[in-house]
């Protein structure tokens, strides 16, 4: 029998008296999402290079910009998929490892003054701010490749040849000009002007919804018993939550404040950007994130109670205030 943490939440939550069912059952999720937030951040901290190895300053600023912060929304979600489908967490480390440098370098290369030029990341000075342009601009190429070195050598990534590479070229795709970095060039094309849904709807599957896309792959090639049914389900829930998140992070630009979101608020607005509020209005962008939800949740079922912790983080992307 297959034992994931989403499982045992739910079987929790049957057992339990009415009034606790649904306070046990958040408590269970917090537990576990902790759970893989920490795992997570020790895993990166063996994988970086150490902080006094040669080159220092860059070596630094790579740990600087991937540890200590971040939801790790998208290794949760490697851990998550891979239990759902019996996957032991140690098998899980590298898939949850590459996919934060990823978007640990994303973030860095966004800040930078020819991109976003932001002042604060997680709560505190971005990247080049902290160090220098230059030296950023390096740390995002070397987590990057770095990523990639996980997928292909990691011998705690106990699959077989084959399903390194289909990790390798999910993770190609999700990070590159059809993805993530497509996305990002879209987004600074349409600056000032007005786009159609469908345009906006594109430009967010790439830039973020491609790359939490590829954290459920991750954990779903981790599996080499995964029925094509439940690859299917598991795909089309990262589509789904995968748009969802931008949809929420541009409605958070609108609602949010810069204390609680550790970047400032109201960027994307400054600065002309098209999001979903400026496109369709605030209520009808939360009425989208809503039906997304809804797909996320039935892709899902035929994955049964081993889903569960999956659905909570559908949830948790779409109520999350920061």
């Amino acid at each position: 029998m297959t034992r994931t943490h989403g499982a045992r939440t739910v079987l929790a939550a049957k057992l339990a008296p009415p009034h606790e069912t649904r306070a046990g059952a958040l408590s269970a999720f917090s537990d576990t999402l902790q759970h893989y937030r920490d795992r997570c951040a020790r895993a990166l901290d063996v994988r970086l290079p150490a902080a006094d190895a040669v080159p220092q300053r860059l070596h630094e600023a790579m740990r600087y910009a991937t540890l200590d912060g971040g939801k790790r929304v998208r290794a949760c979600l490697v851990y998550a998929t891979g239990e759902a489908l019996g996957v032991r967490l140690d098998l899980l480390d590298a898939p949850a490892s590459a996919i934060e440098l990823i978007h640990a370098y994303s973030l860095v290369h966004d800040d930078l003054p020819c991109m976003d030029n932001d002042d604060l990341r997680r709560g505190k000075p971005t990247c080049h701010r902290a160090y220098d342009e230059a030296t950023a601009l390096l740390v995002g190429d070397a987590l990057q490749t770095l990523a990639f070195e996980l997928l292909a050598n990691d011998p705690t990534f106990a699959v077989s040849a084959e399903q390194r590479v289909k990790a390798v070229a999910a993770l190609a795709a999700a990070a590159g000009a059809s993805g993530m970095a497509g996305g990002q060039a879209i987004d600074l094309a349409a600056v000032g002007r007005q786009i159609t849904i469908e345009n906006l709807q594109d430009m967010h599957a790439r830039k973020t919804g491609a790359l939490i896309r590829a954290a459920v792959m991750l954990g779903a090639l981790a599996c080499e018993r995964a029925t094509a049914k439940q690859i299917a389900a598991l795909d089309g829930y990262g589509r789904a939550i995968g748009l969802a998140f931008q949809i929420v992070d541009d409605i958070l630009d609108v609602e949010g404040d810069t204390a609680s979101l550790g970047k400032t608020a109201g960027a994307d607005k400054a600065r002309g950007k098209p999001t979903y509020p400026a496109v369709l209005g605030l209520e009808q962008a939360k009425e989208r994130a809503s039906e997304l939800h809804a797909e996320a949740l039935a892709s899902l079922r035929p994955l049964g109670d081993n889903g569960a912790f999956l659905a909570g983080m559908a949830g948790f992307i779409i109520e999350r205030t920061q």
